[in-house]
């Protein structure tokens, strides 16, 4: 299973999102010098995810959350994720 399958299956079991978008970025990063010496590719990410979950959270305690559903995979060579975490009315409202 990639690296980017992971992600999405953790966080699909852990939040029951309405829309979870994962872009891999990674080939926009590639020469970079914080990159030499790494395997190219599914180092760098970008997430939009919108979850009831994340309601009455701030956007930092979203942010723990999710690192913390994905330890293993930020642990496992993810350099980057950057991360969009709406409630379905937040998204509605076109936050």
């Amino acid at each position: 299973m990639s690296l980017a399958e992971r992600i999405h299956t953790n966080l699909t079991r852990a939040l029951q999102p309405q829309m979870l978008e994962l872009i891999d970025e990674s080939a926009m990063h590639a020469g970079h010098a914080a990159m030499k010496g790494l395997p190219a590719g599914e180092t760098h990410f970008r997430l939009k995810i919108v979850a009831e979950a994340f309601a009455g959270m701030t956007r930092v305690q979203r942010q723990r959350r999710i690192y913390a559903i994905l330890e293993a995979e930020l642990a496992d060579g993810v350099h980057a994720l950057g991360i969009t975490a709406l409630t379905p009315a937040e998204a509605a409202a076109g936050k």
